[in-house]
């Protein structure tokens, strides 16, 4: 079952509803109805972006669609398919859906009771500007599940618009979740940490940012072409221990808990190094020792 000519209503259009309903609009992937935020002036704002679509400021203003998207933030979510259910709109065979990593689609059980279909499909993008997103969305990988009908219709709309959908276990979905968060905002909170270990070696904070530019985006490239593994240069990787420990000491001197997340890391980059087999088996017990959390 495709995509077209369905009909489809926005719950929470924010940086992902809008991006979302104007690459839609403009592809025919749907049909946009009507378009539901906090305020009349936010809704109105929403459809002068998407392009399409009438502006509501109450649930009980929408009328009927075949497909809803409930784009509120997360904590939200649970309890706005509820009031959907609760509305009277949805009709035996329309689909809910939510673009959450973190929650699976049961979240939305109450629109089943209407006999609706609740699907989950999650871009793994960062949405920032709206603008700029529906020029790179193509190639966005999004993990899909719920009801076997419901999901064809909505990957099928998301490939419309460029998208790769592919399944995931609901039941792991934290775990997938934390996988996102991980590579994506804990590598921001990474970078930061360096920026600040560099200030506080006495680099002026714009300095390291131009340290950090191209030697971020290398190593970045460079695990996509070769494997971390391949990838992993720097004292863990050569076995130089005497480094690792002088590193940890002063950043335990300067900053405990960043210490503790070097350490951490460092165990990790242990691994890859052994996994590389540049460094000596004297030189990797080293480092084991070195790292240890009891040390």
């Amino acid at each position: 079952m495709t995509s077209t000519e369905k009909s489809l209503n926005i719950i929470g259009c924010g940086k992902v509803g809008k991006t979302l309903g104007k690459l839609w609009a403009e592809s025919g992937a749907f049909q946009i109805n009507d378009v539901l935020n906090r305020s009349i002036e936010s809704s109105r704002a929403a459809v002068r972006f998407v392009g399409a679509g009438r502006p509501v400021a109450r649930l009980d203003r929408m009328s009927a669609a075949d497909v809803c998207l409930i784009a509120t933030p997360d904590a939200s979510i649970p309890e706005c398919s509820r009031a959907l259910a609760a509305s009277g709109l949805l009709r035996r065979g329309d689909i809910v859906f939510h673009c959450s990593g973190a929650l699976p689609s049961r979240e939305m059980a109450a629109v089943k009771g209407s006999g609706a279909l609740a699907v989950s499909v999650h871009p793994v993008k960062t949405f920032t500007d709206p603008a700029l997103d529906v020029e790179t969305f193509a190639g966005t990988h999004c993990g899909a599940e719920g009801d076997a009908e419901g999901l064809g219709v909505i990957c099928d709309a998301f490939e419309r618009i460029g998208g790769n959908a592919f399944r995931i276990n609901p039941d792991s979905k934290s775990l997938y979740h934390a996988a996102s968060v991980i590579v994506c905002n804990y590598l921001t909170a990474l970078m930061e940490v360096g920026i600040q270990t560099f200030t506080q070696a006495g680099v002026p904070r714009e300095t390291a940012m131009q340290i950090i530019d191209p030697i971020a985006r290398q190593t970045v490239q460079n695990v996509f072409d070769v494997g971390a593994a391949r990838a992993l240069t720097g004292p863990i990787a050569r076995g130089d221990s005497e480094v690792v420990d002088s590193q940890l000491t002063a950043m335990r001197e300067w900053n405990p808990a960043y210490a503790e997340l070097y350490r951490l890391l460092g165990a990790v980059a242990l691994e890859l190094s052994r996994e590389q087999g540049s460094a000596s088996a004297e030189n990797l017990a080293a480092l084991s020792r070195i790292l240890r959390k009891d040390r």
